[in-house]
């Protein structure tokens, strides 16, 4: 039998945190025997609660169940993951939830909140480029969704932008 392990290749590394994503929860709770995985909604979005999405995920391996919520508002999303609430506070549920089944305290990147007021904010200039680390998760990104990236105009803070977005594309399609 082979070690269980989380895959390096599923940590993204932004402003100097390590963050862990919904596909390397994924991929290290089925090594350690994740059976299922399920999801209650708890509260659908409307003008009353401030279009806030709440749900309930229950993840399971042969001898444990773990529960957790997540959570999803237009303040808590990019722009692009507005219309997407429900499925949003979904994939941050399961991932808590697996975050508890494979003992891994590093916060999901799915889970972090974004201020949508910061995409309209002027980029600042810089002239570090992009960490490998950064590169390589453009390029698996970019490679699952087709999508063209001209990696000479990337700086580190375009390339977290990017990455960003990438992840929400991705999180959209689910």
């Amino acid at each position: 039998m082979t070690e269980s392990k989380l895959n390096e290749n599923f940590i993204i590394n932004l402003q100097g945190k390590s963050f862990v994503t919904y596909e390397g929860l994924l991929d290290y709770a089925h090594q350690l025997g994740l059976e299922s995985i399920e999801v209650e909604i708890i509260q659908i979005p409307n003008p009353d609660n401030n279009m806030t999405a709440i749900c309930k995920a229950t993840a399971r391996t042969e001898d444990k169940t773990y529960t957790d919520i997540g959570d999803a508002s237009p303040n808590s999303v990019t722009s692009t993951l507005v219309p997407h609430l429900l499925r949003m506070a979904s994939t941050r549920a399961k991932a808590r939830a697996l975050r508890d089944l494979a003992n891994i305290g590093m916060t999901a990147f799915e889970e972090l909140s974004f201020d949508n007021s910061s995409e309209q904010a002027p980029r600042e200039t810089t002239t570090e480029p992009p960490t490998k680390r950064q590169i390589d998760t453009l390029k698996k990104l970019s490679s699952s969704l087709n999508y063209k990236i001209d990696y000479n105009s990337l700086d580190k803070k375009s390339a977290v932008s990017l990455i960003s977005n990438l992840i929400d594309k991705s999180n959209a399609g689910k």
